[in-house]
């Protein structure tokens, strides 16, 4: 496999079906023994109860952050074709909010890459969410636990 296999990035402010993605992306290719992919789910209950999920994102910014993640997973490991789909705008509970989807020859190099790219993606993808609770609205801190699941990457490189 060579690292030009067709790669999907898109952001978007209107539901998406996980199950239509990896139909698309098992699809897309014959030459790859694997398929793993990451469904993301808005949940109902951090501290308090969410009533609903907004995100925001920088247009332009976002895309190219997530395109310079995939060049990196690509320069790790053989990867076909892969599809990173996120949403943005309000979002109810039970909601896909991302889909990361990731083909390869092998299931560890599929495994590997697709956990890489959303251990990324939740450090280096400029996206902020706020929470609307019954206690009212607040932007949501980054956790520490996703710095420390991006940085297992950096001293494996």
């Amino acid at each position: 496999m060579n690292t030009t296999s067709t790669t999907t990035i898109k952001i978007m402010d209107t539901p998406f079906d996980p199950g239509e993605l990896t139909r698309q992306l098992s699809e897309s290719t014959t030459t790859c023994g694997a398929l793993v992919s990451f469904t993301g789910l808005v949940r109902d209950q951090a501290d308090d109860p969410v009533n609903t999920l907004f995100l925001e994102h920088y247009p332009g910014m976002t895309e190219k952050a997530l395109e310079d993640i995939v060049v990196e997973a690509r320069d790790r490991w053989s990867l076909g074709p892969l599809i990173i789909v996120h949403r943005v705008g309000a979002l109810q509970p039970g909601e896909p909010i991302v889909f990361v989807g990731v083909t390869a020859a092998h299931r560890g190099e599929a495994f590997q890459a697709c956990e890489f790219l959303m251990d990324y993606l939740k450090i280096k993808a400029p996206l902020w969410k706020k929470e609307s609770t019954p206690k009212g609205e607040h932007w949501v801190a980054s956790r520490c636990s996703d710095d420390a699941a991006a940085k297992r990457w950096q001293d494996n490189n």
